[in-house]
């Protein structure tokens, strides 16, 4: 089984072909019976996450890898809610989703207890897990997000082969 890194900005939206691409890519993935890996955020993440579970909902196929815990993670999504980054829908939506695979498998939900706060740094350390646990990244460039750019970078670097889709501009 190959698994397979998915990596994207957050700011990708519903219903658009940076979402239909990444739904495709994941069917591909899962009935070929490999699995992804994701860094549990919205957007290219999410949908990635989503369509999996849809298709493996034993989430035996899939690896969320999150910057803190679970539980520190969902304060996260809930402060940038009230912050005004992130809507109050899609800060829960995402909790929900994160919260259902734990359920369903917990081992698919990979959460770094070491870490207490989630900023730049966590962030980039949780791309490097995911790194670490691929065989291939497909990178989805929505925005010019210098998160996903981290993740093409550090691929690179580790030898580990990208496939990059580019959204900017469209």
């Amino acid at each position: 089984m190959k698994w397979i890194g998915i990596s994207g900005s957050r700011e990708a939206r519903p219903d658009t072909k940076a979402e239909i691409d990444v739904r495709r890519e994941v069917n591909t993935i899962i009935f070929r019976g490999d699995g992804i890996v994701s860094g549990g955020a919205l957007g290219i993440d999410y949908f990635a996450t989503d369509e999996a579970l849809k298709l493996n909902p034993t989430a035996e196929q899939i690896k969320v890898f999150l910057p803190v815990t679970l539980e520190l993670y969902v304060k996260h999504y809930r402060n940038r809610a009230e912050e005004g980054v992130i809507t109050k829908d899609d800060a829960e939506m995402l909790i929900e989703q994160l919260e259902a695979l734990k359920r369903v498998n917990p081992n698919s939900l990979i959460e770094n207890k070491e870490n207490t706060v989630v900023d730049k740094g966590t962030y980039y350390e949780r791309n490097a897990a995911v790194i670490n646990a691929s065989d291939e990244i497909l990178a989805f460039r929505v925005t010019n997000s210098g998160g996903t750019q981290d993740t093409i970078d550090k691929a690179k670097e580790n030898g580990v082969p990208v496939k990059e889709f580019n959204y900017r501009g469209l």
